[in-house]
């Protein structure tokens, strides 16, 4: 049982059916598009923050919304397409970072750098 259960928030289908398609596919998109993205490390601990069910509902909306976007094959620009492919991921991921930055905690970004070091 997810934590937020435990205190009186209900997740909403969509978040969990994002969630599970989050932990599926971000590792693998990350070390695909790490290159063109200069915000790796505030990425994966944005990543560790929608994952911890201390998190609040919303915030781990927000990111899971723009992760899920993220690691979806389908989206407005291809991911395939060399240079530009992950122009759209990284303004839809800065822009849920940048509203939700007040969350991510030390404990996330020390969970960022470790998983980034085993890289």
């Amino acid at each position: 049982m997810p934590d937020e259960a435990l205190t009186g928030e209900i997740i909403p289908p969509e978040t969990e059916r994002q969630e599970k398609a989050v932990r599926r596919g971000f590792w693998r998109t990350l070390r695909r598009a790490a290159r063109y993205l200069p915000f790796t490390d505030e990425l994966v601990a944005g990543y560790y923050c929608a994952l911890d069910g201390k998190t609040p509902l919303r915030v781990r909306a927000t990111l899971l919304g723009a992760l899920a976007y993220f690691v979806m094959p389908i989206d407005v620009i291809p991911d395939f397409i060399v240079g530009t492919g992950f122009a759209d991921d990284a303004t839809i991921l800065l822009g849920a970072l940048s509203l939700v930055r007040a969350h991510i905690t030390p404990a996330h970004r020390a969970l960022a750098d470790d998983a980034l070091s085993d890289e």
